[in-house]
């Protein structure tokens, strides 16, 4: 429960609460004008505030940031764990929170950071666990925002929602923890939610996208690694059989040395060879013509020759005979030496030949250092490039195989949501004869609240007869936060107060406001807890239902925007 609300700005209007229902309102004033409008006298402020004292981000654009109230300190004085507490904040130092009236036994200093503050608020009030205790339980804000919905966050668009951009996950949490029903198996959903959203990403980059050329699939992935872990192991064989010659180069050019001199001498034996031809038919040419040949030449050419002539011509045919023989001798000495030359460059070769085969064979069975060094470093590449496509299979594994997993995650949770909800059979029923008597106080046909599980997580469905109407709509969120209210308080859990802007009941027929009222100072006062309203007074029911009187409900203090000092600070800013 909150006593009161104040602050140390002179102009700021305390506000003194009391059990039951408390309503501020909001009057129009005749000095008003059409744009002081009722919306700027602080009914909004007013759920601000105690947002703001229980541990509310203060955003740099946040009223209590603003330069007429930043400096200024602001209170509350609540019920916490039976104990009457103070809290104090200020925007200009909004990380710290002073306190007044904790217990010494809560080991709790008077000055503690806004972080501190919220962990404190969640087991007092809602019995969460503590930071420290590894449970992934929702937070306090998460839980607070239920017991003081906001217009600006989008608190009024559905009943299981506190704000217009909550999670399914974190409303599926809340509500289930509120009901007390089992909540860490939303939580899991959410997770398997994420996860599934993660891979879709990762599905549509691999797929078509940047990392397409990077992952691939996982059957050519596994023929790519096949084969490099192929090549890494016949260099590692190489490798361990590899023996390095310290002469290794010389012995390369030693090799070409020598095929460069068998070279030499195939090429000179083959110039011989070709001489030794052409002295062979030079020796077969080599014979001199006869006298008588000598003379039938002359008679075909009229020259008859003397006796004398003749026998000169035989001393020449002598002298001449020992000419050939003479060459003849000659070309069978040069046709000798150069079979000999080639006998000798066959041996030679022959030599040099066995030579270069030795060295080869070194050369094949050894090898350079340098060599070896890269054979190495080829093998590192290799192995890096296996490991790789390793990992990139994996990744590519575990994608495809993905979807069937998280099925079955869905399948597991599905199961086990709805074993919860068979064992907790009491606690739902509890809720929904909860909701169907509220609604029913309002309406001729009650409405219905249906929890199931589904393929996505718990599903809590409400029903009331005509909720498309945005005013029917909105009395959905009152039963079910009177709903809420009802089963925490039972169970020792909650605030112990409920705060409805006068957002709730925008477009809500004038005899759903009256009996919804009449409703929450009833429940109020039977469950021991307290119900805030904020209303223009332009939208206080002329007509309430009998035995019913809202004047002792409204508080002494009311607002106006008719006036600079009319509004709950009692100035205005921008």
């Amino acid at each position: 429960m909150i006593h009161r609300l104040f602050s140390d700005l002179p102009t700021f209007k305390s506000l003194h609460l009391h059990s039951g229902l408390n309503v501020l309102l909001a009057d129009k004033s005749p000095g008003a004008t059409d744009r002081q409008t009722r919306n700027g006298a602080g009914k909004t402020s007013f759920v601000d505030l105690i947002h703001f004292l229980l541990g509310a981000r203060s955003a740099p654009r946040s009223t209590f940031r603003l330069d007429p109230l930043k400096d200024s300190s602001f209170g509350m004085e609540f019920d916490l764990r039976g104990h009457n507490i103070v809290v104090r904040r200020s925007g200009a130092d909004s990380a710290r929170i002073q306190l007044e009236g904790v217990p010494p036994s809560w080991g709790v200093p008077e000055e503690v950071s806004n972080e501190a503050w919220k962990a404190l608020l969640g087991p007092a009030m809602f019995g969460l666990p503590p930071a420290d205790s590894g449970k992934a339980a929702p937070s306090f804000r998460e839980l607070m925002a239920y017991f003081a919905r906001r217009q600006l966050d989008g608190g009024f668009t559905a009943p299981t929602k506190s704000s217009s951009v909550q999670q399914t996950g974190s409303q599926q949490t809340a509500v289930t923890y509120l009901l007390g029903l089992d909540w860490s198996i939303p939580q899991e959903w959410q997770r398997v939610r994420e996860q599934e959203a993660s891979l879709k990403e990762l599905k549509k980059a691999s797929g078509e996208g940047p990392l397409s050329p990077i992952l691939g699939s996982a059957a050519t992935l596994r023929t790519q690694l096949a084969l490099a872990e192929e090549r890494a192991r016949k260099l590692r064989g190489a490798i361990a059989s590899f023996q390095v010659h310290a002469q290794y180069h010389e012995l390369e050019k030693e090799a070409s040395r020598l095929t460069r001199d068998l070279n030499g001498l195939v090429d000179d034996n083959a110039l011989d060879r070709q001489r030794a031809e052409e002295l062979r038919a030079a020796v077969v040419a080599e014979a001199p013509p006869t006298p008588p040949d000598l003379e039938r030449l002359y008679e075909e050419i009229g020259v008859h020759l003397s006796s004398a002539v003749l026998r000169r011509f035989e001393e020449l045919q002598a002298f001449h005979d020992s000419v050939v023989r003479n060459r003849s001798s000659y070309l069978k000495s040069e046709l000798a030496a150069l079979e000999h030359r080639v006998e000798e460059r066959d041996r030679k070769k022959g030599e040099l030949d066995q030579r270069r085969s030795e060295v080869m064979e070194i050369l094949r069975s050894h090898g350079a250092l340098e060599h070896f060094s890269k054979l190495q470093t080829e093998l590192s590449r290799v192995e890096a490039e296996a490991e790789t496509l390793r990992l990139r299979y994996s990744a590519a594994e575990a994608l495809e195989s993905s979807r069937v997993t998280m099925a079955l995650e869905r399948t597991r949770l599905l199961t086990r949501l709805g074993e919860d909800y068979r064992e907790q059979e009491n606690v739902l029923g509890r809720a929904i004869v909860a909701f169907e008597e509220i609604s029913r106080s309002l309406y001729e046909d009650a409405g219905s609240l249906t929890i199931k599980a589904t393929p996505n997580g718990p599903s809590f469905e409400i029903q009331i007869h005509g909720a498309r109407s945005k005013g029917i709509q909105n009395m959905q969120i009152f039963c079910f936060d009177m709903m809420l209210m009802r089963l925490c308080t039972e169970r020792g859990r909650g605030p112990g107060f409920l705060v409805h802007d006068s957002h709730l009941f925008d477009g809500v027929d004038e005899r759903q406001v009256a009996k919804a009222l009449q409703l929450g100072a009833r429940l109020s006062d039977e469950l021991g807890f307290q119900y805030i309203v904020t209303m223009n007074s332009d939208a206080v029911p002329r007509d309430l239902p009998p035995g019913f009187s809202l004047d002792r409900h409204v508080l002494p203090i009311r607002l106006t925007d008719a006036t600079e000092d009319g509004g709950l600070f009692g100035i205005r800013f921008a």
